[in-house]
């Protein structure tokens, strides 16, 4: 009886595992552009991003972990190189991605840190774009780490921040408040100034440039936030 109930119980496990990989890949993708059909987007701050890959240079992308999902949709390069964590969950992301044209590396500050950042410098050294979320995958939130200015120190490629805002959105409880725009609301994308880190910077540099990036997030997205509300209050003024 104990066999049997182990039995069946791994048989739930293999089929609730492979319905998650099977189904909820196609789903999440279809969700995030069915969603960006709908909305109406607008992309600020770019002309600097799109000079450097003009000249075939890349970059590392980073953006606040709460504001992920329609980042694919707002992306300006050809394929990127995903920070992803080792969790459970992380598995659907990094198929969820594939369908976007992305690839993952698996590993975060809390698991699997050293090899994925041994991975994304090698990866970054060949001419691939890298993605990452700086206060990714507990937090704080919004409190950047130190991690990505080092692959950037490792690297040589530029920092872009990037943040999202939208004009109607749904907030979950989770420790980075995620969220999820409602369709046929308004979007920005807003870029930032690129950040060079010099392989010769000091621990001291280093810091300063964390604390730059940080700030220019949390900057950045403040200021989408009041575009988008500046933008969508003239325009139901107008109407």
């Amino acid at each position: 009886m104990i066999d049997q109930a182990q039995a069946e119980s791994r048989l739930k496990n293999r089929l609730e595992r492979w319905a998650k990989l099977s189904l909820l890949p196609p789903v999440g993708a279809a969700l995030v552009w069915g969603i960006a059909a709908t909305m109406r987007q607008e992309t600020r701050g770019h002309e600097e991003v799109d000079a450097l890959y003009r000249s075939g240079g890349h970059i590392i992308l980073a953006f606040w972990h709460a504001q992920q999902l329609m980042i694919p949709t707002g992306y300006r390069g050809m394929g990127a190189q995903v920070l992803i964590s080792q969790h459970g969950d992380g598995e659907i992301i990094a198929r969820i991605i594939a369908r976007f044209g992305h690839q993952a590396v698996r590993g975060s500050s809390t698991r699997g840190g050293a090899g994925a950042l041994r991975a994304l410098i090698k990866l970054g050294r060949a001419g691939q774009d890298l993605v990452v979320t700086p206060d990714g995958p507990k937090g704080p939130r919004e409190v950047a780490k130190l991690g990505v200015v080092q692959l950037a120190k490792a690297t040589g490629l530029p920092i872009v921040p990037l943040a999202f805002a939208c004009s109607a959105k749904q907030r979950f409880s989770s420790w980075d408040r995620f969220m999820v725009p409602y369709p046929f609301s308004r979007g920005l994308f807003l870029y930032g100034k690129s950040i060079f880190v010099s392989r010769e910077d000091d621990d001291l540099a280093l810091e300063a440039h964390r604390l730059l990036l940080e700030t220019e997030l949390n900057r950045l997205t403040e200021e989408a936030e009041r575009t988008v509300a500046r933008t969508t209050e003239n325009s139901t003024l107008h109407m």
